[in-house]
């Protein structure tokens, strides 16, 4: 089996400001697959941007507004981009992988901490106070629980993850 006949999803997890909604997009294009960055996708059906939900409903209820949402997604044949925080419901990741490839797009947080410099406004889900070196430690073993293929980004342009992430996808379809 190639990547081209196969339906499943590609189902992007990682930290914040490692590129997955960039790398979907281009990752998508690539491989001729819609693409569902689930952050937007939050956004849209909730009307209001996810700092906004944070702010206003704290964090346990965006995490539960964001399972909700992954829930609810059917599809086939998709790039999905999810928030960083998608890991923290067991429940939403096993539905995802029920119909897809999680690739763990891995990146080192001093290169994460340069990406990064909107923390207050992005919609990262992240305790009052943490640092982004805590939450890094704190989600780093979750994304490594529910990668099926983890692809190391340091170092590499867009492109070039891409390129990556369709070899690494490849070679594990052909070994199933």
């Amino acid at each position: 089996m190639t990547l081209a006949s196969d339906k499943r999803n590609l189902i992007l997890i990682g930290m914040p400001g490692v590129g997955k909604s960039t790398v979907g997009v281009l990752l998508a294009k690539a491989l001729s697959r819609s693409f569902i960055d689930t952050d937007v996708y939050i956004q849209a059906q909730e009307g209001r941007r996810l700092q906004d939900i944070i702010d206003n409903e704290g964090l346990g209820c965006f995490l539960d507004i964001e399972a909700r949402h992954i829930l609810s997604l059917e599809c086939r044949d998709h790039v999905i981009a999810t928030g960083g925080s998608v890991v923290y419901s067991a429940a939403a990741m096993r539905h995802l992988k029920t119909s897809g490839i999680a690739v763990y797009m891995r990146l080192p947080l001093p290169q994460l901490q340069d990406r990064i410099t909107n923390l207050d406004s992005r919609g990262v889900v992240m305790a009052r106070g943490q640092t982004l070196e805590s939450l890094f430690e704190e989600r780093q073993p979750l994304y490594e629980r529910y990668a099926d293929l983890t692809v190391d980004c340091q170092g590499l342009r867009h492109e070039q993850t891409v390129a990556r992430i369709i070899m690494g996808v490849e070679q594990q379809l052909g070994s199933t």
